[in-house]
């Protein structure tokens, strides 16, 4: 991250200062720079659960996150849930002296409550800033493929069925314009029939879109008479609490064909598939970006735990010979090999300084930008297969001539294969094959993830290794028989059938990209099958015996 520009944030008194901040519809993604500047800075950091989940990655380690008390507000026409103490959280806060960012959905221009915190402010001499957020009804819509204005100008309306009264429906019923309607699962059908009541006709088209923006998005196409039968038909549960937030848009612009044509969101090929990816978040972090592009929502479950070697010698011995010119390359095969070097050279007091005159080599991508990390830049990355058999591929046949050292320092995992030693070797090396760390069975996930890949709650696994097969299945049972299976390899897929997997999907190529890249196409192909035969597009997990549609919180 880069380093925060103090200019831009609000002058600390000896009251603090705040900034309220906007964290838009739901997507972390909608987040503005200048947003993840101030929760960079932040002392205190104050938002309900749901706007905490969104904005929490970006605030640095150990800031301190108060609870809201959240009730219903009884006095209100609907009850509606209300942050009770979130101004005497802010202002005592501010007072301390602490930087505090007060994070609200959507826009804080759009919340009354932070209006009425920014007031508290003033009256007290408290200096405070407002970050601008994307605004909940504009962004929703735009993520459901509703446009709300064209070059005509058509007139757009925004109404808060919270709070609106009988004036407000009367003016935007009596309009023949767009209207986008801030509603809840349960009070839509209400503010619908308020709608018809006002004058608009009962099969105006309307789209009822809830948790907008994340990968639960779903979005119904109805009018404003049948959007409650609509709605019944299509079972969905209610929010615990009942205040489930909807954004409706009522208008011509919201018609089915023309949806059909924009919904660029919730037509991503892994539109709300779970995935699982058994890795560490370290390990999976491209992968799962990758995932995330294509809709779908990685969930990390690391198979393996990086243990040190049990005989530490080896190591130090290999290390120290790189330090005093022993090897010509040394060659890193994975992201761990990487980080157990690391260690190594710290604990003896070297950077990456040590490696001056020392060809580098890299098995793919994250193994390079690990390394990069590290302050060294690769000589050596495979061009085309980012395996051992790709870097042999590139790798430079021994030249006594050009090369005044024939040995290569390969540091490893202790259950690494033999083709790159064989290899290398073949090539004219010597090469001492280290064992810089070993691979232990992970621990077993948590008892919801456990039972999650046993019941088909999983719609998709990617295994990356013969190893990520046998411990999954021996930390967390064998995945259900719906859920997608996706292999790397052939010796991976042949694993996984001999644990009685069968396998749906396999990578073209031995890469965690290609194989993130082959599941979407898989998925695309399933989603098409499915819109050609005029059937609901659902996901693997809502096929198994039993499955319940899920909830849309």
């Amino acid at each position: 991250m880069s380093p925060t520009n103090s200019s831009n944030l609000p002058a600390v008194s000896a009251h603090g200062c705040v900034t309220f901040l906007g964290a838009g519809p739901g997507d972390p993604g909608l987040l503005t720079l200048r947003a993840v500047e101030a929760l960079a800075s932040a002392d205190v950091l104050i938002a309900e659960p749901a706007v905490l989940d969104v904005v929490r990655a970006h605030a640095r380690a150990g800031v301190d996150t108060p609870q809201l008390t959240v009730v219903d507000d009884t006095s209100a026409t609907v009850a509606v849930p209300v942050l009770r103490d979130a101004a005497n959280l802010v202002m005592e806060a501010a007072r301390s002296g602490r930087r505090v960012v007060r994070a609200v959905s959507g826009d804080p221009g759009l919340d009354g409550r932070a209006g009425d915190e920014m007031l508290a402010c003033a009256a007290e001499g408290i200096p405070f800033e407002v970050v601008p957020g994307v605004a909940t009804a504009v962004g929703v819509p735009a993520y459901a493929g509703v446009p709300l204005s064209d070059t005509t100008g058509a007139d757009v309306r925004f109404v808060d069925a919270r709070s609106a009264n009988d004036r407000c429906w009367t003016e935007v019923g009596a309009s023949d314009g767009t209207v986008v309607v801030s509603a809840t699962l349960e009070t839509v059908a209400a503010a619908a029939g308020e709608l018809v009541a006002a004058g608009r006709k009962p099969d105006t088209p309307m789209t009822v879109t809830v948790a907008g923006t994340t990968t639960r998005q779903r979005t119904w196409n109805a009018t404003l008479g049948s959007v409650a039968q609509v709605l019944k038909q299509a079972k969905v549960l209610p929010s615990p609490d009942g205040h489930q937030p909807v954004i409706a848009v009522v208008g011509e612009r919201s018609a089915a064909a023309q949806r059909d044509r924009l919904s660029w969101f919730e037509s991503k090929p892994l539109f709300g598939w779970r995935v699982l990816v058994p890795r560490t978040k370290e390990q999976a972090a491209s992968l799962s970006d990758q995932l995330r592009s294509y809709g779908a929502v990685p969930h990390e479950v690391p198979t393996i735990a990086v243990e040190p070697p049990r005989t530490p010698q080896q190591m130090e011995r290999a290390v120290k010979g790189l330090v005093t010119g022993r090897y010509e390359w040394i060659a890193f095969t994975s992201v761990n090999a990487v980080k157990a070097v690391r260690e190594k050279f710290e604990e003896y007091g070297l950077d990456a300084r040590a490696f001056a005159g020392i060809k580098v080599a890299a098995v793919g991508e994250q193994t390079a930008a690990a390394l990069v990390e590290f302050g060294v830049k690769p000589d050596l990355v495979p061009s085309g297969e980012q395996s051992a058999a790709g870097l042999l591929e590139d790798w430079p046949p021994y030249d006594p001539v050009f090369d005044p050292i024939d040995r290569v320092f390969l540091p490893r995992a202790d259950i690494a294969t033999e083709t790159l030693v064989a290899g290398l070797i073949e090539l004219g090396w010597e090469v001492d094959d280290v064992t810089a760390y070993r691979t232990v069975r992970a621990s077993p996930p948590p008892a919801d993830t456990r039972e999650a890949i046993k019941g088909g709650g999983f719609d998709a696994v990617l295994f990356t290794s013969s190893s990520t097969v046998r411990n999954l299945v021996g930390i967390a049972g064998k995945p259900h028989n719906v859920t997608v299976i996706a292999c790397i390899g052939p010796a991976t897929a042949k694993t996984a059938e001999e644990h009685g997997l069968r396998v749906d999907v396999m990578a073209p190529e031995p890469s965690v990209l290609k194989l993130a890249e082959a599941l979407a196409e898989f998925g695309a192909a399933r989603r098409a099958a499915a819109v050609e035969a005029g059937e609901h597009v659902t996901r693997p997990s809502e096929r198994r015996p039993g499955a319940r549609r899920r909830r849309t919180t």
